[in-house]
C-alpha cells in the first residue's frame, strides 16, 4: 500500500462555491486513490506573492492506493489557474 500527502494552495479571492468546485475537480483527478483524510487548513499568508496573491487557502489530502499516482495528476494541478501551488509527497 502506497501513501501520499497532497497539499494544494488555492486563491483566497474565490467564493466558497468556486473553491468547492476547484476542490471537487481535484478529487476527481485522483482516480483509484482512496482519500484517507481530508483537512482544510484555512487561509494563511504566503511568504512571497504568487500570481499577485499575498495569501492562500490551504487544503490537505492524505491518500492511499496500491497503484501509483495517475501520471497526469500533477500536470492537471499545474494547469489549473485557481491553484497557486501544490506539493505531492509519497510518505510510505
Amino acid at each position: 500500500m502506497r501513501a501520499y500527502e497532497l497539499v494544494v494552495v488555492v486563491r483566497p479571492t474565490l467564493k466558497d462555491a468556486e473553491k468547492k468546485k476547484v476542490l471537487e475537480s481535484v478529487k476527481g483527478w485522483f482516480g483509484d486513490l482512496k482519500i484517507k483524510k481530508e483537512d482544510d487548513w484555512g487561509q494563511k499568508p504566503l511568504a512571497y506573492p504568487i500570481k499577485k496573491e499575498v495569501a492562500g487557502s490551504y487544503y490537505l489530502w492524505m491518500l492511499e492506493s496500491d497503484a501509483p499516482v495517475p501520471n497526469d495528476l500533477e500536470q492537471r494541478i499545474i494547469r489549473h489557474d485557481d491553484i497557486l501551488r501544490h506539493l505531492l509527497v509519497r510518505t510510505k
